[in-house]
């Protein structure tokens, strides 16, 4: 379902100007939560996010969700910024925050891809790292650091 909404929300998203950076649904008994973290396609003056921002993205996205139906039952909408601690999911995510620290985390299919055991930097430590993004389940740009 979640590819499904990606591919159904990310045109409305960025036909206003931002970009679908992630999505979340959270279904629970008597409704759920659709969480949409949105961030500006362009960086420039008064480059974050506002609640005018999220407004404007959500009343779009009322109107495209109420037409396609995509998620039975009653549900809460939910439009916000990635936050300081952002998911990084795909290669413009990784080249936007390059040098910056993050953190990673690797799926293990059969064999152990990568260890890294400290902070790095999306470069590398003091080294190039190469991942596959394939391989990357969970990735962020952390507050603090140890």
């Amino acid at each position: 379902m979640r590819d499904a909404l990606m591919r159904l929300l990310e045109p409305p998203i960025e036909a206003l100007g931002y970009e679908l950076v992630d999505l979340e649904y959270a279904g629970a008994g008597g409704g759920g939560i659709l969480r949409i973290y949105i961030d500006r396609l362009v960086e420039g003056p008064g480059g974050q996010i506002t609640v005018d921002d999220c407004a404007r993205v959500s009343q779009a996205l009322s109107r495209v969700l109420e037409t396609e139906d995509p998620i039975k039952g009653h549900y809460t909408l939910e439009v916000s910024s990635p936050g300081f601690d952002r998911i990084l999911r795909t290669r413009a995510h990784f080249e936007r925050f390059s040098g910056a620290r993050i953190a990673v985390a690797v799926a293990v299919i059969g064999a152990v891809i990568a260890e890294i055991s400290t902070a790095g930097t999306a470069a590398g430590l003091g080294h190039e790292i190469q991942l596959d993004l394939d391989y990357v389940t969970a990735q962020t740009t952390p507050r603090a650091w140890a």
